[in-house]
């Protein structure tokens, strides 16, 4: 089992000096928990233009995680528009010469691998990579006291930085995601493991006035906002339905099921309380403890159930842009979403408590970026 994080973002960069020109490219992994820089690459390649550049650049950052990182999932973040829309699949590649590069970085890339634009000014340690190359400066395979290390460390957002973080005005408007946990089960006053894969309780009487308190708070967020939700999307376990059904009579929407937003799947231990999972498979709970990647016996790792939800969440914002959807779903979708946003390192999701029937809220805007506006807020009960 790799000791290395769990999460890794890939800075990747490149350019050439005439386009085409003598050309180069940056590349480094980061440790998201610590900022630290794991590995990096500075090389040139000849005369190449720009796009060949920055493709080269996100190839050699995949490759360096691959080496350095080998189980972690991966954010890349680029200063590429082209390159992050193509990789995301969002644009088509046209260019004979960029094809070749792109199914090669595909190749590396794990699935589920996030795709971020960032601006210039925010992927400036691997511009200074790219730049150290050309000039014929050598590139340490970790920061020194150079100018890689320099740019690595974060200046000051400026006040475009701050508003594409949320901190300010916005271009375009935000597609706000609402997630509602479900209400109260059985397995949940028992504190039961309760997955995919096993009983699918329904809500019990405290769970059916959690959730008629929640439809309420989410009318009066209607009201004040004069308009509010535009759409309701469960998953499609009994007690998420249950839930979503009483909020949808009270908003006068009608309940989309998808199956991403469904409960990690616990295998063996599902119905199962923590103590007698620690009794029955101790040695299988400790790796689960210590790693995202490792799944309970015949269940889903949180690093696999992080790529399904990334994947239902980016089916949301494709389909309803700058709009606001309710997602009635499970406490670890919730946090693999709340993580994903602040960039925490994976194993944060065992630090986070979220009671039955609250409301999280975060806000994704049209760059990539996005903001946790609201977290574990509960609705007092009707």
């Amino acid at each position: 089992m790799s000791n290395g994080p769990s999460h890794v973002i890939v800075e990747a960069d490149g350019g050439s000096r005439g386009n085409p020109g003598p050309a180069s490219y940056g590349a480094l992994v980061r440790d998201p928990a610590t900022g630290e820089v794991i590995a990096q690459k500075g090389v040139t390649i000849g005369i190449a233009t720009n796009n060949v550049a920055e493709y080269s650049g996100l190839i050699a950052g995949l490759e360096l995680a691959r080496e350095y990182a080998p189980d972690a999932s991966i954010e890349v973040r680029m200063d590429s528009k082209l390159v992050v829309e193509q990789m995301a699949g969002r644009w088509k590649i046209k260019h004979p010469d960029m094809k070749p590069l792109a199914i090669k970085a595909q190749s590396l890339a794990p699935f589920g691998t996030e795709w971020t634009w960032v601006p210039r000014a925010q992927n400036a340690a691997a511009d200074a990579l790219a730049n150290m190359a050309l000039d014929g400066k050598p590139v340490p395979l970790r920061p020194t006291a150079g100018p890689a290390a320099q740019a690595a460390v974060p200046a000051e957002p400026s006040d475009q930085q701050k508003a594409m973080q949320g901190w300010g005005a916005q271009a375009e408007p935000p597609t706000q995601l609402i997630f509602l946990r479900h209400g109260q089960t059985p397995h949940t006053v028992d504190k039961r493991f309760s997955g995919s894969g096993g009983d699918d309780p329904s809500l019990s009487e405290l769970g059916q006035q959690q959730a008629a308190a929640a439809a309420q708070y989410l009318m009066r967020y209607q009201l004040a906002k004069g308009g509010g939700i535009d759409a309701i999307v469960s998953s499609p376990m009994t007690r998420t339905k249950q839930t979503a059904a009483v909020v949808a009579e009270t908003l006068g929407l009608d309940v989309k099921v998808e199956k991403g937003w469904v409960e990690c799947s616990f295998g063996d231990w599902d119905g199962h309380t923590f103590a007698e999972v620690q009794q029955k498979w101790p040695e299988a709970l400790n790796a689960w403890m210590e790693s995202t990647t490792v799944a309970p016996p015949g269940g889903e790792s949180f690093d696999a159930c992080a790529r399904r939800a990334r994947a239902a969440r980016d089916g949301l914002l494709a389909a309803y842009p700058g709009k606001t959807v309710l997602v009635v779903t499970h406490v670890t979708p919730i946090k693999l979403m709340v993580r994903s946003v602040l960039q925490a390192p994976m194993n944060s999701v065992f630090r986070m408590e979220l009671a039955p029937a609250t409301l999280t809220e975060i806000h994704w805007y049209a760059d990539g970026l996005a903001s946790l506006k609201s977290f574990n807020v509960q609705p007092a009960l009707v």
